[in-house]
């Protein structure tokens, strides 16, 4: 695996918050990455507890949707503070259709989480939800040859046994 790959030309998953904060930033394998990954951990455990309060009494679709709006408010803040906007025109092409598929899969997922939270407890909504980790890993190794190491692949199977213990007891 090279050591360092170049964000805007690597197909990226969720929780590649380091390129989005420093502009044309490489990707580091070194650890450094833990501290924005445990800052997505954190801020995703404050999404649920958040979101379950805010989603009782509240059509689920229509609490995605205000949810949707803040998330754009926000970035484009980032974006004007940080001077990061940029022409659409420049935007490969290629980017823009993973950027379009990424955002229609964020977008069921979000609706599907929401509906589980409206409809379960969020300690078992969440940690099942996280079951993206384990399909990520799979889908990392399948479609973007990455390495599985040992680690990685006992990771992934102990969150599986985890979210299988919720679902079934």
């Amino acid at each position: 695996m090279r050591e360092m790959l170049d964000c805007g030309q690597t197909i990226r998953m969720r929780g590649s918050h380091d390129c989005f904060f420093s502009p044309g930033a490489r990707m580091n394998t070194g650890p450094g990455w833990v501290v924005f990954a445990l800052g997505s951990a954190f801020f995703a455990a404050l999404t649920a507890v958040f979101g379950k309060l805010g989603v009782t009494g509240l059509n689920s679709n229509m609490a995605t949707f205000i949810r949707t709006i803040v998330i754009v408010l926000v970035i484009a803040a980032i974006l004007f503070m940080r001077g990061e906007w940029q022409r659409t025109a420049d935007i490969p092409g290629k980017s823009w259709l993973f950027l379009v598929l990424s955002g229609v899969a964020t977008g069921l997922s979000w609706l599907c989480y929401y509906r589980a939270l409206q409809l379960g407890p969020v300690s078992g909504v969440a940690p099942i939800d996280k079951l993206s980790v384990v399909i990520a890993i799979l889908l990392g190794v399948v479609f973007l040859g990455e390495s599985l190491t040992w680690p990685v692949a006992i990771g992934g199977l102990l969150i599986l046994a985890g979210s299988l213990v919720i679902i079934i007891f």
